[in-house]
């Protein structure tokens, strides 16, 4: 699920994509705001149930929480940051950072497609990592990536060795690595 909005049938076809900070919870604002600017914008939704005391109700809510996506010429940047619930553009060297065409085309055929995307901690491989559930909970280890396959390796310092188990992306997190504690204990 998306939301992708144009102001009538203008469309920016200048410009780049950039990705603008919000206020907490005002993306569909800021969006519907932006989109009445005459701004081409792109607000990623996933579909989720949440529960409270007496009901659940499926709620759409930004795949990328505190975040919305614009094409614009950086010229009119003055408009945007203007817009109520705006914060900033994200910035790189405190200057605006383009977002490439293919990755927002990834992003859109993502959610365009399947029904079951939901945001995730962002993980890359060589990340410490813990499993967060099933029968190997609270293992923890090196996330890699093995013939196609997420693996967690877990080693044995003391006799140079390594196993690897296969492990579901969606069934890790971040963790502290143990060897950042005692890297620092050995610095102090």
């Amino acid at each position: 699920m998306q939301l992708a909005e144009r102001a009538g049938t203008e469309r920016e076809a200048e410009g780049a994509w950039y990705a603008l900070y919000t206020r907490h919870q005002h993306e569909k604002v800021v969006a519907r705001l932006l989109a009445g600017k005459g701004f081409e914008v792109f607000l990623p939704l996933y579909t989720t149930a949440h529960r409270w005391r007496d009901r659940t109700r499926q709620l759409a809510l930004p795949l990328f929480p505190g975040y919305v996506f614009l094409r614009t010429q950086l010229e009119r940047r003055a408009h945007v940051v203007t817009t109520p619930g705006v914060h900033h553009f994200v910035p790189s060297a405190e200057r605006p950072i383009a977002i490439s065409q293919p990755e927002i085309e990834a992003v859109r055929q993502l959610t365009a497609k399947s029904p079951r995307v939901e945001p995730h901690p962002f993980l890359k491989r060589g990340d410490w990592v813990r499993i967060k559930r099933g029968p190997l909970a609270g293992l923890e280890g090196n996330l890699t990536r093995w013939k196609g396959a997420f693996k967690l390796v877990l080693g044995v310092e003391l006799l140079q060795q390594s196993v690897a188990v296969e492990v579901e992306v969606a069934d890790v997190e971040g963790a502290r690595s143990p060897l950042s504690s005692r890297t620092a204990r050995n610095l102090c």
